[in-house]
């Protein structure tokens, strides 16, 4: 088989996956709407009192600016969990086993649900960025820091997509798939610096949300969006975001080829 044909097989797969977005768009708002929910009720019901831990003034804007980033990695998190659903759907229906019968390059099913996924993550992105402008999230970094964060948001999406994915083709239920990512998209954002320093955490808390994947995401693009020093923030970033979609991609590509309905 060559390139160009797996190529158009990837394609085919990723407009399968696109035209689901648009005929079954309550994904994209199940992918946006718990991160607005946290964002606008972290924002309103707890602003002052962080914010005043935060610069010592009391203002909610002060605790916008440390939010937004760790709610728009939340956002990718809860992007990332419906293609765990989708895949897991394909699998329990056979539609994968027939996928397997037909002419059609290997992994070009993974990538379509992957590229897809993205799509959909992107958009929440997009969506949940503009609600943070509009409550009034004025971040200091320039446009180079704006694409630096950008590339970040979009490794990580890579990387948890693939390993959504992976997680749809293991779980036996499209409801095992939703309840295994649960975790990743709500339990460990909240166990990061998204929400608070991690320095105000309790000691055994505070070693796990530190050496956790989301943490170093989470600092790097607040420190690109706010004009603050990086650090090496980056670099464990970019070294989780390598290790989940190498593990990803590896679990699920063997998964779909041994795993049947």
């Amino acid at each position: 088989m060559t390139l160009a044909t797996a190529a158009q097989d990837s394609s085919a797969m990723v407009g399968r996956e696109l035209r689901h977005l648009r005929r079954y768009p309550l994904f994209l708002v199940a992918s946006v709407a718990l991160p607005v929910l946290m964002f606008v009720l972290f924002v309103y019901v707890f602003g002052d009192y962080v914010g005043a831990g935060l610069s010592g003034s009391g203002s909610t804007l002060s605790y916008v600016g440390f939010l937004t980033p760790g709610i728009l990695v939340m956002t990718v998190a809860a992007g990332a969990l419906p293609s765990a659903v989708s895949v897991s759907t394909d699998m329990s229906e056979g539609i994968i086993d027939r996928f397997r019968t037909m002419p059609l390059a290997r992994g070009a099913v993974l990538i379509g649900h992957v590229v897809g996924g993205i799509f959909r993550t992107v958009l929440a992105a997009i969506l949940l960025t503009l609600v943070a402008l509009f409550v009034g999230f004025r971040p200091a970094g320039g446009p180079l820091a704006w694409l630096a964060a950008a590339g970040i948001i979009l490794a990580f999406a890579f990387a948890l997509t693939w390993l959504a994915v992976a997680i749809g083709l293991a779980a036996k239920t499209p409801t095992g798939a939703n309840s295994m990512t649960q975790i990743i998209s709500t339990v460990l954002p909240f166990l990061s610096s998204a929400f608070v320093p991690t320095e105000s955490m309790a000691v055994g808390i505070r070693w796990f949300a530190e050496y956790q994947p989301f943490t170093p995401v989470v600092g790097s693009v607040r420190a690109l969006l706010t004009d603050t020093p990086v650090g090496n923030s980056v670099v464990f970033a970019l070294a989780w975001c390598a290790v989940i979609a190498v593990v990803g991609y590896a679990w699920g590509l063997r998964s779909f080829r041994t795993k049947t309905a």
